[in-house]
């Protein structure tokens, strides 16, 4: 299958530079941006009843631009003035860098993961003697606090913001040959948008671990997980695939004419073998299980 049309579950990049623009113009794409969730605060009356006071911790634990934002938005609602002493603890550096929105960086006082939670534990794990507060969604991701339980490291989950899905029925009738989410509301939200939805030949990327289980148990077809070693990225994580199927196209066009009956149906063929080829990579191991059917693209 030729990919020409990609609906990206996210807002559109602001960075003429961004790695979705260079892709798109590299393999002749129509990217698309659509954030399928939306995120709502919550007040700082309803946080108050939580009775978490964010001054009883140390460390603050961030995993995503959310997180930041409504962190300290709460703090300004509250009128709590964050001590220069607090310290980040931040998922990725792009993270990192965003915390710059509202502190003065310095390296004593922010911590940095490589790319997951998990290697986010690594930096935490050393500093065990302080208390952490997590501020997130009311959607928690349930490797949080199983790794922070593990550790035996004193925290607090605080909701700080909802997730809610947003309005897709304008995408009803339009189909597009790639899916790209992030997180487990996207596929909530595609439920709930089109309960009807069948994946078919709709190619679906997912982008994290929690997002990739949240895929798989909602019984679509994963194919192509995101980040990779050699593909830290979404983009390129997709370029990959979308590789893997110029090469399988290009093989078919080589193949001597008395070798192919049917040329359209031999480069169909191997270009559906890469596909498989390109999914046991990413996901660790090919599926064995039929097609899962899903929403109408």
């Amino acid at each position: 299958m030729k990919i020409k049309t990609i609906l990206v579950s996210q807002p559109a990049p602001t960075d003429e530079k961004s790695p979705y623009y260079e892709l798109a113009k590299k393999y002749a794409l129509t990217i698309d941006f659509r954030p399928f969730i939306k995120v709502e605060a919550v007040p700082a009356q309803d946080f108050r009843q939580e009775r978490i006071n964010i001054l009883d911790h140390t460390a603050i634990v961030l995993t995503s631009r959310n997180a930041v934002d409504h962190f300290f938005r709460m703090c300004k609602e509250m009128r709590i003035t964050v001590p220069e002493t607090m310290k980040y603890f931040c998922v990725s550096e792009s993270v990192a860098y965003y915390v710059q929105k509202y502190i003065v960086f310095r390296k004593r006082k922010v911590f940095i993961g490589k790319q997951t939670f998990g290697d986010l534990m690594d930096v935490i794990k050393k500093h065990k003697e302080e208390k952490f507060l997590v501020p997130g969604s009311d959607i928690q991701k349930g490797e949080i606090p199983s790794l922070m339980e593990k550790a035996k490291v004193r925290y607090t989950n605080a909701v700080f913001y909802r997730t809610v899905a947003s309005d897709l029925s304008d995408l009803k009738n339009i189909k597009y040959d790639m899916l790209v989410f992030f997180s487990p509301g996207d596929i909530e939200s595609l439920r709930k948008n089109f309960p009807d939805y069948e994946q078919k030949d709709t190619v679906i990327a997912a982008f994290g671990p929690t997002t990739v289980k949240a895929v798989q148990d909602a019984g679509f077809r994963l194919d192509i997980k995101a980040p990779l070693p050699e593909a830290p990225s979404m983009t390129g994580a997709i370029e990959l695939f979308l590789k893997q199927g110029d090469k399988a196209a290009a093989a078919a066009a080589k193949a001597p004419p008395a070798k192919r009956a049917s040329p359209a149906r031999k480069a169909a063929s191997l270009a559906k073998a890469a596909v498989k080829k390109t999914v046991g990579k990413a996901t660790g191991k090919a599926s064995k299980k039929p097609a899962a059917k899903g929403p109408k693209k």
